[in-house]
Formats: structure tokens, sequence, C-alpha cells
């Protein structure tokens, strides 16, 4: 680990408002290396009036303009400078984010982190292509559309993907003209702290991007219910998301919500079996497991089932698991204690359902310490099991197997959630077919998962409300406004002229 990445790791992580970071409060959390279940940092907990501080800033912040009133060119240069700075301290970024979340660095250095390079320049280019949409249908009105910043903007990132998800929804929030407070998952700030210095480097003015910390049952529900916040982004679990809706109600608050999932990922008899079997390991074991768009539910045609599982058994079990700061390691630790608890429970779970291990399913003998699980398959009996209907979110497989294509259809629809699904196949009436069917936000064919901004993501049933996207992204964090020009007198009643 470089020095700076342990010098970082080992202060108080405290909200940054307004341009500063704020004294250590009454109530510390500590932040645990799930690798070594040692604490290496301190959180300070926001309360409802360090939350309140922080809202009143980026209010502050957004009615005297100093972000959205600036012309597009100098938002495109800032947006550009945070691309190139956390290109900068990009190893930096990822050591202190493989330190409190468990992931490995070099996925997160060569995959996930890069993300907030791509995602600023891709804001930074489409504020220069930006118009809004006007009309003349006869030569009595002009029509158009002002788009406005929605305002305040609470937002709420997860700690799976800590940094990854919160950047990128400070970049949604900022083309758009809002400014913002993130309250990003307690038990992993250090990336997202340093990347707050980064964005005040790059130029963001005070008071446009503030982060709190906190538990979302106080931080969270605070920020939540706050009257000057008008939209709330969220990425995380669906009872939180429930539970986030349900606070945001009464003031009518615009809500976007990135929920669960528990995909299909169906491997048909004309698939070639050397993409699906990477694809199928990629989507399930990559991010230690903890993906929303984890394809975890793997569905086999008979004809190919027994070689698929031989195959995907002996790669999974030569997956390297151990401490994610070694750059040969595959998959790391899971995020705490209690959720690793809860994954290792579902083992125990898919034997009662009369299910039968495949492989894993128990702590690596060389790793006594750390949230470690080897990578785990299942083969069940039945899509109505637990084990196939709730979100394990873990290096956690479950097999199923299918005989008719319809079948694998309707064992991929039946489920809560519809975030993601995925399709290896190489006959075409297959593949239109399951595009049109299949319940769920994005269906990806012959792919694992990847994300375009210019296209929408998000989920159908319990998997969330709204879509990421740069048009989804639009509708949220705006208002729009339809101005009406008469181009000549109107025709109008003349009340009252007798």
């Amino acid at each position: 680990m470089s020095t700076q990445a342990s010098s970082i790791s080992r202060e108080c992580v405290t909200s940054y408002i307004d341009g500063q970071w704020q004294p250590a409060g009454a109530h510390l959390l500590d932040v645990v290396n799930p690798a070594t279940e040692q604490v290496v940092a301190r959180l300070s907990e926001a309360d409802a009036a360090e939350t309140d501080r922080a809202v009143q800033a980026a209010r502050r912040a957004h009615q005297q303009g100093v972000w959205a009133g600036k012309p597009a060119a100098e938002k495109q240069a800032i947006f550009r400078q945070i691309a190139q700075l956390t290109e900068a301290h990009l190893d930096e970024l990822a050591q202190l984010e493989s330190l409190n979340s468990g992931l490995p660095l070099r996925y997160l250095r060569s995959r996930q982190l890069p993300r907030i390079v791509r995602n600023f320049s891709f804001f930074a280019d489409w504020q220069s292509q930006n118009v809004e949409k006007a009309g003349i249908q006869d030569d009595q009105y002009l029509r158009y559309v002002l788009r406005e910043p929605a305002g305040v903007a609470a937002l709420i990132s997860p700690w799976n993907a800590p940094l990854a998800l919160a950047s990128t929804k400070i970049a949604a929030a900022l083309s758009f003209g809002n400014c913002c407070v993130l309250k990003t998952a307690e038990t992993t700030p250090l990336a997202v702290a340093r990347f707050m210095e980064i964005l005040t480097q790059a130029g963001v003015p005070p008071g446009v991007v503030n982060l709190i910390n906190g538990r979302g049952a106080v931080t969270g529900d605070a920020l939540v219910r706050h009257p000057d916040v008008r939209v709330v982004s969220f990425t995380g679990g669906t009872a939180t998301g429930r539970a986030i809706a349900a606070a945001a109600a009464p003031g009518l608050k615009r809500v976007d919500l990135e929920l669960g999932g528990k995909s299909a990922n169906i491997v048909t008899a004309t698939a070639n079996l050397d993409d699906a079997l990477d694809g199928a390991l990629t989507s399930i074991y990559t991010n230690n497991g903890q993906q929303c768009f984890a394809g975890s539910r793997i569905l086999l045609h008979r004809s190919i089932a027994d070689e698929f599982i031989r195959r995907f058994v002996a790669r999974a079990q030569a997956i390297r698991v151990g401490d994610p700061l070694d750059p040969g390691t595959e998959v790391g630790p899971l995020s705490n204690a209690a959720h690793y608890a809860r994954v290792v429970s579902f083992v125990a779970l898919a034997e009662q359902e009369g299910g039968r291990l495949l492989c894993g399913g128990k702590r690596p003998a060389n790793l006594p310490t750390g949230y470690y699980l080897e990578p785990t398959a299942v083969l069940m009996p039945s899509n109505d099991n637990r084990v196939c209907q709730e979100e394990i979110f873990g290096p956690f497989a479950a097999f199923q197997v299918f005989d008719d294509f319809e079948d694998a259809i309707r064992i991929a629809n039946a489920s809560e959630f519809g975030l993601v699904s995925y399709l290896w196949s190489n006959d075409l009436a297959q593949v239109n077919r399951a595009t049109r069917a299949i319940e769920a936000g994005v269906v990806l064919v012959n792919t694992p998962m990847v994300l375009d901004l210019r296209f929408p993501f998000g989920g159908y049933k319990n998997s969330g409300v709204g879509r990421e996207g740069i048009e989804g992204m639009r509708h949220f964090y705006t208002e729009e406004k339809t101005v009406t020009i008469a181009l000549k007198r109107p025709p109008m009643e003349r009340l009252g002229a007798a």
C-alpha cells in the first residue's frame, strides 16, 4: 500500500460541507478492512443538524447560481479536469477503495474506477451537444422548452461500488446544473472522501458537492426527509429503496431507485460454450459476487448442462481468492461481517431445499481471517426455492436445468426482480423471442454486462424505479418549462368590452 493511502486511511472521515472538512461529531463508527477484520479508520456520523448544514450549503450554491450559472465551456473544462485528476490518482483511489470494501485491486484499477474517467468525459462531451426542442406548428405560436435544474439532489451510493456509483450520480446531477449532497455507505467512505478533494482541486465551487456520512436510519433518513431536497437518487437494496420512497413521498420528491436483482443467465443448446462459460463466471464472481446485475440464476439446456457444469466448477475452483491488495487476486472478501454471515447461511439453506453443492460453500483453508468465501455453486431442483428467489449478493451461483426454451423464459420471468437477463444463443429466432418476452430492463445477448450512458439502465418490478442513462437522467434531474409566444394577436374573447 502506498504511504499516501495508508495516511488517509488512519484519519477520521468527517463531512465535507461548503468545500471544508467538518470537525468530528459525537458519534464515531468503525471502518473495517474486510480482508483483515481490523479497524482502518473512524467515521464521524452526521446527525440531522449536520445534514441540514450540508443541504443548506447546496441550496445556497444553487440559488446563487455558482454552478448552474457557469457557461457550458467552463463546466466542460472542470469535468475534463476531474477526469484527468482521477486518472492521475487512480492507483491511490483503488487502494483506498480496496482497503474498506475488499474489492480486488486489479479489478478496481482496470474495470470499476476507470468508469469515473469515462463518465465525466462523456458528460463533458454531452454538455456541448445538448439542445432543447422548439417548434412552430402554424403562424400563430412559437413554443420552446426551457430545462432547469431540479435543485438540491440527494445522492445515496452503496458499498459494493462506492466511488464508481457515487461519481456517476455526481456527474449526472452536475451536468444538469444541480447542487448535491452525497451520502455513501458508512462502511466504505475512504475513496469517496478522497474524491471530494479531487472535485475541489478540479474547480468545482464550494457547496456544489457536499458529503455527509453515517447510517441510513440516521443520516440517510434525515437527508431524504429534508424539505429542501427535491430529488433522491439511490442505488442499493430493494427493502431500503422502499423505505426511501416512503420517506420521500410526503414531500412529493422525485426518486430514482436502482435496486436488487436475481438475474437469469440462459445458456441454450446453440450457445458458444466457451464464451458462455467465461460470461457466466464473470457475471457471478466479479466484484466478489456483490453486484446487482449478477447472473446468479444460471439456466442450462439439458443437452449441455453436464458439460457446462463440469467446466464451470473446475474454473470456479481455480479462481484465486485472497488479499484484495495482491495484484493476482481475482475474488476478495465479502464486504462486512453481517453480510458474510447472511451469504454463508444460503449454503445450508440450499441443501435443506434439496439442492446439491457443486463447489465452494466454505472459507478457504489458507485464509483464517477476513470475510472470505470460496466461489460457490449449487444445483437446485426448483426455481421456487428461496436460493433461486432471494438476492444473495455474493459469489454464489444457482444452476437450474430446462428442456424447452419457453420454459427457460418462464423461469427467467418467475422472479420479483427484473433488472438484467443474459442469453447465450446463436439462434436468431430464440434471440428475437427472448428480447421481447423477458421481463427485465436490460437483456444482454452473448455478452456479460456492459454499460453505455447513451442507453437506459434500470429494472422492472422490484428492481427499481426510473432509468439511468442520458435521457432518464435528463428527465430526473431537471424540470421542464414550456414557453409559448404569440407570433400575432391570438384569438381571445373580449369579456366586458361591450
